[in-house]
């Protein structure tokens, strides 16, 4: 029988303007530290995007998700945060941010796979 493992995830969020704390979810970030799993889905429907907010730089915009999910995977090409430890990587992403691109509060869970986990939360909370 496969043994249960904490997760903590986040929902990535886009929020075009922060005073007015509206968002799209975008994506979900999964920490599992007993798997070593610290991985990011991302979608960006640029469609809907736009039509929430016309005037978001939407290039720019992925090129923040994109640097999020190099900080997930770490080594030399996510810069100094992606040096630090897999915990700490995930502290540092779901830090609160007054930014375009944000997190949700972290949730804890439990599960067997991390990787099916992350594409069940997708899927419930993104698309």
């Amino acid at each position: 029988m496969q043994e249960y493992h904490l997760f903590e995830y986040a929902v990535i969020r886009v929020v075009p303007r922060v005073e007015r704390e509206e968002f799209l979810n975008v994506g979900v970030i999964l920490y599992c530290p007993k798997q070593g799993f610290l991985q990011s889905k991302i979608n960006v429907d640029t469609e809907r995007l736009s039509a929430f907010s016309g005037k978001l730089d939407i290039s720019e915009m992925e090129d923040y998700l994109a640097a999020l999910s190099r900080i997930c995977i770490g080594g030399k090409t996510a810069g100094p945060i992606g040096k630090l430890p897999i915990a700490s990587r995930f502290r540092w992403l779901t830090a609160t941010r007054s930014t375009v691109v944000q997190t949700s509060k972290v949730h804890p869970g439990f599960c067997k796979d991390a990787g099916l986990t992350l594409d069940r939360l997708f899927n419930e909370m993104v698309l």
